[in-house]
């Protein structure tokens, strides 16, 4: 029987990413051409407007264009140029700040608030891309989410994920923790027994941008991204570790890390 190999990412962060991991990501993208591909929120960081710059300098900065068209250069023109599949994008609470700001600051001028919507922002519709609404399904009893629209959150790895899953009463895959794994459980008895999982499909930012969450705060993040493999009954999710050089190993294959040639030199990725 013929499964479907869906590549689910989260949490880029734009500009604050990790150029070297976003770039092995997209190599990896066009080689192994996944029959679907989502990013699930956060695909931007959008540091101003927000409530972490109000009353300060930065929040005067003009850079929500700016920062728009490096998500346009680095993230979604790459990926377009080595992949043609079905793409979606949900929204995070990072990329909903624009038009929160507008509303909470600028109310007079909320009605441009759907101008300001990131999708607008970043072309999805001329790059190709689908505005998926949070718990779409993507596979039998599997839903995506980006994971703010729930309240509470695990420093353990896919225990947040795992908690939604038993609330929704459906396998839950999300971002948002910044963490990468998978929690299962067996819930009922005997014939009536079902393994529910959460999986929370870590991040590609570079963690020294995340100054706003203190002394500390990258507790337990994890680089990487998250495969599902989907039949027509079942759904397994495989969690995917990025090493520091960019390195990763998906089906026995590595791909990524720092490339060299003869003689221990670098060698230019193509």
């Amino acid at each position: 029987m013929a499964t479907k190999r869906i590549v689910v990412i989260s949490d880029t962060q734009i500009p604050y990413h990790s150029p070297r991991h976003l770039k092995a990501l997209v190599r990896f993208i066009g080689e192994y051409q996944p029959d679907e591909l989502y990013q699930i929120g956060d695909l931007n960081d959008y540091p101003t407007p927000s409530r972490w710059s109000q009353g300060t300098r930065t929040e005067y900065e003009q850079r929500v264009r700016r920062d728009s068209e490096t998500t346009k250069r680095v993230f979604l023109s790459p990926i377009r140029r080595v992949y043609e599949g079905p793409f979606g994008i949900l929204e995070g609470n990072h990329d909903l700040r624009p038009r929160t700001y507008l509303s909470a600051q600028a109310p007079a001028l909320a009605e441009y608030g759907p101008d300001f919507h990131f999708s607008k922002l970043l072309d999805f519709d001329g790059f190709g891309v689908d505005l998926i609404e949070p718990f779409h399904e993507v596979g039998p009893d599997t839903v995506l989410m980006h994971g703010h629209e729930i309240k509470g959150l695990s420093q353990e790895s896919g225990k947040t994920a795992l908690r939604h899953a038993l609330k929704a009463g459906t396998n839950v895959v999300m971002g948002h923790t910044h963490r990468l794994g998978v929690m299962r459980t067996g819930i009922g008895y005997g014939g009536r027994r079902v393994v529910r999982w959460g999986f929370e499909v870590g991040h590609l930012m570079d963690p020294t941008h995340a100054t706003y969450l203190g002394p500390g705060g990258v507790a337990n993040w994890g680089a990487g991204f998250g495969i599902l493999y989907v039949s027509s009954r079942h759904v397994a999710p495989c969690a995917v570790d990025i090493a520091p050089n960019g390195e990763f190993i998906v089906e026995g294959r590595v791909y990524g890390g720092v490339r060299r040639g003869a003689g221990g030199r670098f060698v230019k990725a193509a």
